[in-house]
């Protein structure tokens, strides 16, 4: 049975913040959901008829299981943290364990979609080889290349120009061999705590960004993981594809984010915390084309901890990033949880931030975003009053952010489908967004920043006539 979300962690969240339990909570909590997406995987290709997934699928996902308990058994008889376990609740286990349920539960599915969804099935071997080996046990398993590439999440890949022949995986002792026929053989050596090294050119090492803080974990910088982007869905916003950095582009965003944590600082210890606790790897985008210097970025709900981002033009903006993604992170883990609304999916409310109508669900998903953001910025601003430059920029953002919220705020307060426990959350918003007025912005910045809402709006009521009224 999963957790119960406590008043008090109820009432945190709804302030954009989230103290240690809390933020345990819904890590957690997303954590078991992981594991149990998973044995849905399992249950459902057991269940499935054998044109869908063959005896010999079966099978292998059985000695994959067996692999993985035998990690979580040297792991334990060894007095540490279970690699299986980790490895399965990583974020991008997420997007492949939800394709893997819906192929298999695919009614009707075309030779292509077949193809498609043995190959999802073959990833688990994969993420089993992987955990063995973190965990140090000793084991010999076929993988299956795709696309011609052997992604092993966390320690890298390997090119094999062709999908036709299996590799041969042969783990000791932190080094693990591949074989293919007709190919030399490429041993690759683990490292501490992630990647992996080869002197062979057809191995690409997994990237990594240093702890946020010192001894903190490694971030993984994920360019190879099959499963990282979305498909491209037509109507899609202001996403853009995956990235492949280079190493000029690598030290960009090293650059960026070795200064984060001192911003997020700025903005308050909470914003440290919660991307310590929530963050568990980043994935580069491309920048959109014609965005002047800027970017874009996104989380996914079945990816947990996972965040999207072209790379980041300053440690500002990087930090802005994180709290703007991480609060998107923290609604959705307690959307799981609790039921906040029970309105349709029409999308019929303004959102300043948008230009086209959004969902009920859409609108305080952004308005929860940017009251983090007006909260971070205004917090930054008084930081940096003796620096007059510096805080007039962050009062910008601010007045800018408050004055977008409270344009959605009265939606989203006066919807009759907020639940109990939905009442108490946007209530707690409120409260949060009304305490931003013990310390206003210069007047001018607030000024601007409502009349470019006003502006907005009128814009918006143009382009939607028949939208029904906002307020309601």
């Amino acid at each position: 049975m999963l957790p119960e979300v406590p008043n008090r962690a109820l009432a945190e969240l709804g302030r954009t913040e989230g103290g240690a339990g809390t933020l345990a909570l819904l890590v957690r909590d997303q954590d078991t959901r992981r594991l149990l997406l998973l044995r849905a995987v399992l249950d459902a290709a057991e269940a499935a008829d054998r044109e869908v997934c063959s005896a010999a699928q079966r099978t292998r996902l059985r000695q994959d299981w067996a692999l993985l308990a035998e990690a979580d058994r040297t792991d334990r008889a060894r007095g540490r943290a279970s690699a299986a376990r980790a490895r399965l609740t990583q974020p991008l286990t997420g997007p492949w364990a939800g394709r893997c349920l819906r192929g298999l539960r695919r009614a009707a599915a075309t030779v292509a979609e077949r193809r498609e969804l043995a190959l999802d099935l073959a990833h688990f071997s994969t993420l089993a080889a992987v955990a063995a080996a973190r965990a140090g046990t000793a084991f010999t398993s076929r993988l299956t290349p795709r696309d011609g590439l052997l992604a092993l999440p966390s320690l890298g890949v390997l090119r094999t120009d062709t999908d036709e022949a299996a590799v041969e995986a042969v783990h000791d002792n932190g080094v693990m061999t591949l074989r293919r026929s007709g190919a030399p053989d490429v041993v690759v050596h683990l490292e501490r705590d992630a990647g992996a090294w080869s002197a062979a050119p057809a191995w690409t090492p997994a990237y990594t960004l240093p702890g946020l803080l010192p001894g903190a974990a490694p971030v993984p910088l994920d360019d190879l993981d099959p499963y990282r982007v979305p498909p491209r869905e037509p109507g899609q916003y202001a996403l853009s594809g995956p990235a492949a950095p280079d190493d000029t582009e690598r030290k960009r965003w090293l650059q960026a984010w070795s200064g984060a944590a001192a911003v997020l600082r700025t903005g308050g210890e909470h914003r440290v915390s919660e991307a310590l606790a929530l963050l568990r790897c980043l994935v580069p985008l491309e920048t959109p084309p014609g965005s002047d210097g800027g970017g874009c970025s996104a989380t996914r709900h079945e990816a947990f901890g996972a965040l999207l981002s072209s790379v980041p033009a300053t440690p500002v903006a990087f930090a802005a990033t994180l709290v703007h993604e991480l609060q998107h992170c923290k609604l959705a883990a307690l959307s799981e949880m609790v039921t906040l609304h029970q309105s349709d999916g029409t999308a019929r409310y303004f959102a300043p931030w948008r230009p086209d109508p959004r969902p009920y669900e859409g609108l305080l998903q952004g308005a929860y975003a940017h009251l983090g953001l007006a909260d971070f910025f205004q917090r930054r601003a008084l930081s940096q009053e003796r620096e007059r430059q510096r805080s007039a920029s962050a009062w910008v953002e601010h007045a800018r952010y408050r004055a977008q919220v409270g344009a959605a705020l009265p939606a989203l307060v006066g919807s009759p489908h907020l639940t109990v426990q939905g009442r108490a959350f946007v209530d707690e918003m409120v409260a949060a967004h009304e305490r931003m007025a013990e310390n206003p912005a210069p007047r001018g910045h607030t000024a601007r920043a409502q009349a470019y809402v006003k502006a907005a709006r009128a814009l918006w009521t143009q382009r939607h006539p028949l939208a029904p009224p906002t307020n309601r």
